[in-house]
């Protein structure tokens, strides 16, 4: 028996009841690695040892009668920016490809106590500095929806392993959009919550910008995975104290009242029409759920591209000077055209850009005063061929600023999710961005599982790639 599209929670039920063995699971699951890994080539890393043991151990939990773990058996993925003690630590960047995780992150040390069963390192574009899934490391991460397209990156192994129906969920990252973007091309719901909700450890290159989130097939399977990753951890200076929302009791409720704006463009953003076409739509069929939804142009201001760029290539090129300055060649040389001139700036420029962030933060969070959702595309445009760093047409962005509607929320740091929203002529998928306001999971979780029952998309198969 294939446990392939499972969903999680399907899957718990199933091991708590005895009705499927942990151990199965995962051979299952590792068997199917073996078959998607030609044609897509989402892992770096494999630990099938780390899984069957876990599994092992799962499963004498169930006969013995113990108490479950809410992952337990489960199959799960973590991206390569995520250390795990002991396992390859990447980056997608040869320079690192020895490189070995010196402790478990606190997600992954809490996937694992939970019961998770971590089948491998996903691929990511080098560092994490592309919207695209290509590294020089790893070469190209196919969509499994048409293997000659891009998954999105930089989370590109998680988006098109889980699109596949390897796992139910994958722990991605995202500094200016690499959950979201790679949920767009690939058909999921993936979330980063507010920033630090998941607490990072140890220190990313860009630590007040980076978040962890899941990457899933359905909105409770992703819930089930961000209660467990989320909370407050003392090696993380930023980390969010207090409760962990209930994000599962969350999905199911009312959105009567809802205040939700939807905004194509920002104002400043260049989209495909027949992207727009699709997210409109979804974004209209919140009034049929009870919610209010206005037009809203340009609700951030100007492009934050500057104040964003500045602190993400900024963090990333100052971890990698020596490289760029001895080991260029080496690099993606999309990579290093973006770190070129990110350390330029003097310091009194840097904190001009720091303070305009804090400006900027303050102007959204009195929009979101008036409106308890923000809606839009996730891209403007559908997946396109690999190989490339930008869609073709939008040869005037560079190989992050082409991503104009996610990074804002990076810069603000409030939850924001990409939710399947349709798919276009060709049969790729297309998501619309859900942004909540500041600690406001729960709003965007209690929408997405309204939306999800209403237009239902974890039905929806990709074809089966060939290797």
């Amino acid at each position: 028996m294939s446990f392939a599209y499972h969903s999680a929670l399907d899957l718990t039920r199933m091991i708590a009841a005895k009705e499927i063995s942990p151990v199965e699971l995962v051979e299952d699951t590792l068997a199917r690695q073996e078959v998607l890994e030609p044609a897509l080539n989402c892992f770096v890393t494999r630990t099938p040892e780390i899984a069957l043991a876990a599994a092992r151990k799962a499963e004498q939990a169930v006969m013995a009668g113990a108490e479950l773990g809410a992952l337990h058996g489960l199959p799960l993925s973590v991206k390569d920016l995520i250390s795990m003690a002991d396992v390859p630590w990447t980056f997608g960047s040869k320079p690192f490809a020895e490189n070995i995780g010196p402790v478990d992150a606190p997600s992954v040390e809490r996937a694992r106590a939970a019961g998770a069963c971590i089948i491998g390192k996903t691929t990511t574009s080098e560092f994490g500095c592309k919207g695209t899934g290509d590294s020089p490391l790893t070469g190209i991460t196919r969509n499994p929806w048409d293997v000659s397209k891009t998954p999105g990156g930089s989370s590109a192994g998680a988006g098109a392993s889980v699109a596949a129906g390897l796992t139910p969920f994958a722990l991605g990252t995202d500094g200016g959009g690499s959950v979201r973007i790679p949920s767009s091309l690939c058909g999921l719901f993936g979330i980063k919550a507010q920033f630090s909700r998941v607490p990072l450890f140890p220190v990313p290159a860009t630590p007040t910008l980076a978040h962890v989130g899941p990457l899933a097939r359905t909105v409770r399977d992703a819930a089930l995975l961000l209660g467990v990753i989320s909370g407050h951890d003392r090696r993380d200076p930023f980390a969010v104290a207090g409760p962990v929302p209930d994000y599962l009791g969350a999905c199911g409720q009312s959105l009567k009242g809802m205040r939700i704006a939807w905004s194509p463009t920002f104002g400043y953003a260049r989209s495909d029409p027949e992207v727009l076409r699709i997210t409109e739509q979804a974004a209209r069929a919140f009034e049929q759920l009870g919610c209010t939804v206005d037009l809203v142009e340009a609700p951030l201001g100007d492009e934050p591209l500057d104040i964003w760029t500045a602190e993400f290539y900024g963090g990333v090129g100052t971890k990698l000077k020596g490289l760029l300055t001895d080991s260029a060649d080496q690099l993606d040389p999309a990579v290093v055209e973006l770190l070129s001139g990110a350390l330029d700036n003097s310091i009194e420029d840097y904190f001009k850009l720091l303070f305009a962030r804090y400006a900027f933060r303050e102007k959204v969070r009195k929009f979101f005063d008036d409106y308890d959702l923000l809606l839009s595309p996730v891209l403007p445009v559908a997946a396109f061929d690999v190989g490339l760093n930008v869609p073709p047409g939008w040869e005037d962005r560079n190989a992050v600023s082409w991503v104009y509607y996610t990074y804002p929320f990076n810069a603000t740091g409030q939850p924001a999710a990409s939710i399947p929203a349709g798919f276009t002529e060709a049969g790729l998928p297309v998501g619309l961005q859900m942004v909540g306001r500041i600690n406001s999971e729960t709003d965007i979780f209690r929408a997405a599982a309204a939306f999800e029952e209403a237009c239902p998309w974890a039905d929806k198969k990709p074809p089966e790639p060939v290797g």
